[in-house]
């Protein structure tokens, strides 16, 4: 117990490499930097996807659409800040400096909280459009005085039902909420059960945690065909001709 007690006296992270966790053998060692490198590219590029297309096309600028936009912005930041520095910071806080490290700490609680709110907006975007469609299209919506004017013509008796696309659109919303809780899971209850010595275990819940933002794009290639559409426009390059932000992708 002596003995114990002064090899933590004299733990200084920064000063003795004691304290780092175990480094892992070197061919298991490329093969994590590998499959995390992989997933940094995936997220980049999917979200860079998501956010020309719903930036690009006119047709895609929906109060949800601007929604799924801002959440694919911070996906696309955790893809290009936070886990690049996450693959380095394995070699310790020297190689980056103590400043490059609390930025990075910083980012990843205020990347997460982010994504977060925009969880949060979507699920109320979500109720209303299919709970309230009568407040939502007067309210929520860019053409609420249109379609103030139109409800009022309707009798009291008849209800505003939510469309079909509503639905689908509900769903695919719902996936996108489930799976970030089911890749957040994980690091919130490492977080609050864990021993603070075993720091090497928090690793692959803080990559599951970020690799929610890679997972969000595939869930709207499944769901969404104007997303596979979108894409196929911008890989062909088609969105450089003139007036193709008009093109109808729905």
């Amino acid at each position: 117990m002596m003995e114990r007690l002064n090899q933590t006296e004299i733990c200084f992270p920064h000063r003795n490499t004691s304290c780092r966790p175990p480094v892992p053998p070197q061919s298991e060692a490329i093969l994590i930097c590998s499959l995390q490198s992989i997933i940094t590219v995936l997220t980049v590029v999917l979200n860079l996807l998501v956010i020309i297309s719903i930036s690009h096309f006119r047709q895609l600028h929906t109060t949800t659409n601007l929604l799924v936009l801002s959440l694919a912005v911070a996906d696309f930041l955790v893809g290009l800040l936070q886990m690049p520095s996450e693959i380095i910071l394995p070699q310790g806080c020297l190689l980056l400096g103590d400043f490059i490290c609390l930025m990075n700490f910083f980012l990843s609680y205020y990347l997460v909280s982010v994504s977060v709110g925009n969880l949060v907006l979507i699920s109320v975007d979500r109720y209303l459009a299919i709970c309230d469609p009568m407040l939502y299209s007067t309210k929520v919506t860019a053409r609420a005085m249109r379609s103030h004017i139109a409800a009022v013509t309707f009798k009291r008796s008849e209800m505003v039902k939510p469309k079909k696309s509503e639905y689908k659109a509900a769903r695919t919303l719902g996936v996108v909420v489930f799976v970030f809780l089911l890749c957040s899971s994980p690091y919130y209850f490492y977080t609050v059960a864990a021993d603070n010595n075993a720091i090497e275990n928090g690793s692959a819940a803080i990559w599951l945690l970020y690799f929610n933002s890679c997972v969000n794009p595939l869930i709207y290639a499944f769901f969404y065909p104007w997303f596979r559409k979108s894409v196929k426009h911008i890989v062909t390059l088609q969105i450089l001709q003139p007036d193709s932000r008009y093109t109808s992708v729905l």
